[in-house]
């Protein structure tokens, strides 16, 4: 173990390396007292059970390694040779040869010892980092009282994915172990989200003249910490890192640097554990405040803690570290050991360690104690287990001892012990020598006289399902003040929030996004997300893009103001070709109406009514049958009235035409032409309509795409071709009949209506040349308002056209109806 912290001059082989530590700094850690307390009173509670061992005693030698590789090789080999001499291989005392060597607690010592041990096969329980040997079959002797460490690392991104901490940093020992977890372990935490704004490393100080050198290396770690926006910072450290840690406010000091290092979450290994130097005593602690660490598993023994109120300076003569321990502790000194009366005050050995603040000694066993703790129970159950079988031997014929045993053959016993330690709780290694345990999750509570608890808050258990492993308590959790004690957030930026999107920063690392709206038409339901999403079929975005609402069923109904509207027209415009209808039959045998064959006349004003009343199909909610009726009925009226306005004007040409002398048309001039015009145009509608229906009719359709808030309830048109076929023929039809209108327009007047029904035709071809593009833009209701639009003002054009000035000479000027006059101005 180490309790003094040697800080050695450079080496310049002035001297021999022995004589380097009278020189050298020495730096005590009282906190680090308890693990030698802590392999005694376990030495003790097994000597006293009787179950355990009971013709044996246990003894044990205590090296301090001084956290230094020389010393932790040295103290290697002094086990390997005659007590009181260094040599090495040669030990002829068989009481004194050691069974099993207990080690820790730096990954860096563990593997310094294990380059000897291993050599002699000798059993080596690791209470703190575990060396991984180049070597697999050396670590065989490791038998490590510390849990599978990948557990703990699992239980760490648990932890920060638990409280959505995705912006953290990295602080690190400056050894192999710390490239491991670079390498293995940050690559885990990436690939789950969390992102790590630094990576720095703790400053390593070798020899006391590089002091000034890790107040620089230190400074540049504290302006990167301080620097960066991460309220959370994970530490992987050993048993010495928070004196790192805890020196770090005194750099920042020399520096000028003002900080409050309480504004960090700390989340430390289990690893590490509270130490300090001597000279931080005093040193304020409430940076750990609120901290969060893992920590083996353990159970807080009262024995223990009674154990400790006994020790006594002056009573125990036995231990050797107590009296140094003592007066750092207390600081005072023995005048016997001492003659410049270093601290003042006399050590009178009756303080108390209760009364010591936890900063200088706790009174709880701490984790690494308890490991040492378990460690002494599993050496005496596997030489417990050798003890019961029958490998004894009479010596002298009076007791029973343990014959001498090759350390090797412990091995196997260590890896299948399974038993109860002292505080009644189950051990057991694995099956690669690990700890068969869990993690505790430690909340560190810090007050002003320099003491703090370790809450216990949640654990991390392997024996539990994977979903299960991780289990924390939130609300036990004391946060650092500057925080108003309230989780704290870590991330790059603000959350996005919902109705935005993530949108990654170039140079920056993926936690790092900007926060854009989602496009028309896309939601996000929640924050953070890294795309928008379309609502279903039958929903639309609300205003804030983060919701779906319910699309209404809309139609061009007749509480529309629209629909009522265009009802309102076309019943009103067929209502004034109704009253022209009766006119033009009041007056029937006048000349104007009699003129260009009155059948046709009212044959084209019947179309007309029923083309302003076909409108109607087109307004209401649309049924089966109304689809089928809306474009057949519509064509087929048209085309009625098309051909007839084309019979008309015929009628007019072929009338002029027969006129002439010898002319042969005469024959044609009649009735027949025109009704033949009118039947077999009207036939070739039907016949279209026909096929229309017969092969892609026209059906009910819910038209969800168009419009974005509405589903518009329509008729769709089933086959497009066939819909523009019909359109087609009427505007051949009604091109044809412009074009003769056009050629008959400089005939008399009084004979014909040439020039009226130019003027219709022109109106009636802008419609619906208008007609197409405007209906092909339009969406939902609309397109359907566009259609009854086209079919009223086309009907109004005719019928203003053709019949308004008839109706004018006929209710207004009478005398124009008279066959005088109209012979008149003929001449």
């Amino acid at each position: 173990m180490s309790q003094i912290y040697i800080f050695p001059n450079t080496i310049n082989f002035d001297m021999h390396p022995s004589q380097d530590v009278s020189d050298a700094d020495l730096m005590l850690m009282t906190q680090l007292y308890q693990h030698i307390l802590a392999l005694v009173f376990a030495i003790k509670e097994i000597n006293e059970n009787p179950q355990i061992l009971p013709n044996a005693t246990l003894g044990f030698h205590i090296y301090n390694s001084h956290f230094r590789a020389c010393r932790t090789y040295q103290a290697s080999l002094e086990l390997l040779s005659r007590r009181g001499r260094f040599i090495p291989n040669y030990k002829c005392d068989v009481e004194n040869i050691p069974v099993a060597v207990i080690g820790g607690p730096n990954y860096e010592f563990s593997f310094h010892m294990a380059n000897i041990l291993c050599m002699y096969k000798l059993p080596q329980l690791l209470y703190g980092s575990s060396p991984v040997m180049n070597n697999k079959a050396q670590n065989v002797f490791f038998h490590r009282m510390f849990p599978v460490v990948a557990l703990q690392y699992q239980g760490i991104l648990q932890l920060l994915l638990h409280f959505s901490w995705v912006w953290i940093g990295l602080i690190s020992q400056d050894d192999n172990s710390t490239e491991r977890f670079v390498q293995n372990v940050l690559p885990m935490f990436a690939e789950r989200g969390i992102c790590f704004d630094f990576i720095e490393r703790f400053p390593k100080l070798t020899f006391s003249a590089q002091f000034s050198e890790m107040v620089d290396e230190g400074s540049e770690v504290i302006s990167v910490v301080l620097g960066s926006t991460a309220n959370v910072v994970v530490i992987d450290g050993e048993v010495h890192a928070i004196m790192a840690m805890r020196m770090m406010p005194a750099l920042a000091e020399i520096e000028g640097i003002q900080v409050q290092f309480k504004a960090k979450v700390w989340i430390m290994t289990a690893q590490m554990d509270f130490t300090s130097f001597s000279f931080q005593r005093d040193r304020d602690i409430n940076l750990l405040h609120g901290a969060l660490s893992f920590a083996i598993h353990s159970r807080d023994l009262l024995a223990f803690q009674k154990f400790l109120q006994r020790r006594n300076p002056i009573t125990e003569k036995e231990d050797g570290f107590i009296r140094v321990f003592w007066e750092e502790a207390f600081i005072c000194s023995f005048p016997q050991r001492h003659l410049d009366d270093r601290h003042g005050e006399s050590c009178t050995g009756k303080e108390k360690l209760e009364t010591l603040p936890g900063s200088v000694f706790e009174m709880s066993m701490t984790a690494h104690s308890y490991s040492i703790y378990n460690a002494l129970y599993a050496v005496a159950h596997a030489l417990h287990s050798i003890h019961s079988s029958k490998h004894r031997a009479m010596i002298d014929g009076e007791k029973w001892e343990i014959l001498y045993q090759e350390p090797w053959q412990l091995h196997h016993l260590l890896r299948g012990a399974s038993f109860n330690n002292g505080a009644g709780e189950e051990f057991s290694f694995d099956q690669n020598g690990e700890l068969a345990g869990g993690f505790d999750i430690i909340n560190w509570v810090t007050f002003p006289n320099q003491s703090f608890l370790r809450v216990k808050v949640g654990t991390m258990h392997p024996r539990i399902t994977p979903d299960n492993r991780f289990n924390i308590h939130d609300y036990i959790i004391v946060w650092p003040s500057t925080f108003n004690e309230a989780q704290p957030l870590s991330v790059c930026n603000e959350n996005c929030h919902v109705g935005y999107r993530r949108a990654k920063k170039e140079g920056k690392p993926f936690c790092c996004y900007d926060c854009l709206p989602c496009p028309e038409g896309k939601i996000s339901n929640k924050k953070d997300m890294d795309d928008c999403f379309e609502c279903p079929e039958d929903q639309y975005p609300n205003n804030e893009q983060d919701g779906c609402l319910p699309k209404q069923i809309t139609f061009l109904s007749y509480g529309d103001y629209l629909g009522v509207i265009l009802a309102t027209f076309a019943l009103l415009f067929a209502f004034i070709t109704v009253f022209v209808f009766c006119i033009f039959v009041k007056n029937k045998e006048t000349p104007i109406v009699k003129a260009n064959n009155r059948s046709l006349t009212y044959a084209l004003l019947i179309s007309l009514i029923l083309s302003f009343l076909c409108a109607l199909l087109f307004i209401g909610k649309p049924h089966k049958v109304t689809c089928l009726l809306r474009q057949t009925t519509f064509g087929m009226i048209f085309s009625v009235a098309v051909s007839c306005i084309l019979a008309k004007t015929a009628t007019v040409v072929l009338a002029f035409m027969a006129t002439k002398p010898g002319s042969r048309i005469r024959k044609w001039v009649g009735k027949r032409l025109s009704n033949s015009i009118v039947l077999s145009c009207s036939l070739i509608q039907a016949t279209i309509c026909t096929v229309w229906v017969a092969t892609s009719p026209p059906f009910l359709h819910f038209d969800i795409h168009s419009m974005a808030e509405e589903i518009v309830l329509e008729c769709n048109e089933g086959s497009l071709v066939m819909f523009y076929c019909v359109l087609g023929f009427m505007g051949f039809l009604a091109f044809v009949s412009f074009t003769v209108a056009f050629l008959a327009r400089k005939l008399p007047d009084s004979f014909n209506e040439a020039k009226f029904i130019t003027f219709s035709m022109l109106v009636f071809c802008s419609v619906w040349l208008s007609f197409v593009p405007t209906y092909l833009s339009t969406k939902g209701k609309y397109m359907v308002a566009v259609e009854i639009f086209s079919i009223l003002s086309s009907s109004l054009g005719l019928l203003g056209c053709i019949f308004l000035p008839k109706c004018y000479a006929i209710l207004l000027r009478p005398e124009l109806n008279s066959r005088v006059q109209l012979i008149r101005r003929k001449n």
